[in-house]
């Protein structure tokens, strides 16, 4: 048996605690701690395993917001290891009761036995990381994306009508990556303009000519491209595969943020837009999801909790994440592509399609971390025209280094060691 502390902190004449732990049939008096006019608490001697519980208070059901919990109760894993603090005031751990985990959760991790590492500071058994998946899977399954949307600020589309280069202009002036399309005819949003629409854009430009001119992509709207879009994919990456046109993938206000991440993570794509509607009509673009939105929302959530979650407090260097594996501490078999300093800006937007990625570390002939090139970067080159003059082929990714944007450079900065806690790496602003 573990001794399990339990505290209410908000007050009251009476205050009870009852579980599952004990079949929600008995109400287990609390105590006013000494000193204190508002601290309830209640040790209660308990197996291993993972419950809830909530808190009559004066004759009302009540949850505490700020200890883990799903809609309607409070949730503790009881554990044989130091895995809870003994302070009363840090009794909280979690663990749901979910019928539901999303299967693509962190599947798997293993423990590390070699490498030139220490051994971790804390191990995850199959039970904990059970657990770190079933919260996670409530939290996401039950926020919905309406609790992203800010509420104030403003949401951009761009005419399918809109002149390729205006369109180039328009998102680097508003620090866009990708921006929804509104299809005017048909009054309804109709795709997505990305970072990668340009990429292949300058391509195309590229192979047609040795540089480029204004006139080039004045001539032509963001619907004429989008038509023979598969076309210049096709061209540029040289595949024979089939590549179809899909529809507009997007969400609404009230799904939840499991469905929209599955959407982005099945669909291989950088963002969805948040569409409400009513019986299909009268579309209203409400906000941009991706998935570093969702992260700062799950850390947000969990971030007086980060203690309680084994995995969070594990370094990232025993965790197979990425190309990382933790048992050689080195790289998977899967290929870590990256770009050396002397490489064109052509070979490397050219890779960034080839490999579906969306960033490639950028390093010198001595293996030292350089920098980072991604899709969004291509944008920069809006500023002062800059893609008027450039010749993809000849540019090196060294030329194009100074023009990254400033969130590359703060990347570059905060390089991240083996030994960083996860926790304290999803959490860092």
């Amino acid at each position: 048996m573990v001794q399990t502390p339990f505290t209410w902190r908000y007050g009251g004449n009476q205050v009870f605690l009852s579980g599952s732990f004990n079949g929600w049939s008995e109400r287990i008096a609390m105590v006013l701690v000494e000193g204190s006019g508002t601290i309830f608490q209640r040790i209660i001697d308990l197996p291993p395993g993972c419950y809830q519980y909530k808190f009559l208070v004066d004759g009302t059901w009540r949850v505490d917001q700020h200890q883990i919990c799903d809609q309607e109760n409070n949730i503790v894993l009881v554990t044989e290891t130091e895995f809870l603090s003994t302070e009363f005031s840090n009794a909280e751990a979690v663990q749901p009761s979910t019928s539901r985990v999303l299967p693509w959760i962190i599947p798997y991790v293993g423990s590390s036995s070699g490498g030139s590492h220490n051994e971790p500071l804390l191990r995850t058994s199959d039970g904990e990381m059970d657990v770190f998946r079933r919260v996670l899977s409530m939290h996401l399954l039950s926020t919905t994306i309406y609790e992203l949307i800010p509420i104030s600020g403003k949401v951009i589309a761009l005419d399918v009508e809109v002149d390729v280069e205006q369109a180039f202009h328009d998102m680097y002036d508003s620090g866009l990556t990708v921006v929804p399309l509104w299809d005017g005819n048909d009054r309804q949003m109709a795709g997505m303009l990305t970072a990668s629409d340009f990429i292949l854009i300058l391509l195309q430009l590229q192979r047609n000519r040795a540089t480029f001119a204004n006139a080039e992509l004045q001539a032509q709207t963001i619907s004429s491209w989008k038509s023979c879009k598969l076309q210049h994919h096709r061209d540029i990456i040289g595949t024979t595969a089939p590549i179809h046109r899909r529809p507009l993938i997007h969400a609404g206000p009230d799904e939840s943020l499991a469905d929209v991440a599955s959407k982005i993570l099945q669909n291989n794509i950088s963002a969805v837009p948040v569409i409400h509607s009513v019986n299909g009509s009268n579309p209203r673009l409400l906000h941009i999801v991706c998935l570093s939105r969702i992260l700062k929302n799950i850390c947000s959530h969990f971030q007086h909790h980060l203690g309680y979650l084994n995995i969070l407090q594990q370094p990232v260097g025993y965790l197979p994440l990425g190309t990382w594996a933790v048992e050689f501490s080195q790289a998977t078999g899967r290929p870590l592509l990256k770009l050396n300093p002397n490489d064109t800006l052509s070979s490397a937007l050219t890779l960034l399609l080839e490999a579906q990625i969306s960033s490639i570390p950028i390093v010198d002939n001595e293996g030292n971390f350089v920098n980072i090139y991604s899709r969004g970067d291509i944008i920069s080159l809006a500023h002062d025209d800059v893609y008027t003059a450039v010749q993809l082929n000849q540019m090196t990714v060294s030329q194009v280094s100074p023009n990254l944007s400033h969130w590359n450079l703060q990347v570059k900065e905060a390089e991240i060691d083996t030994r960083h806690a996860l926790g304290s790496i999803l959490c860092t602003e």
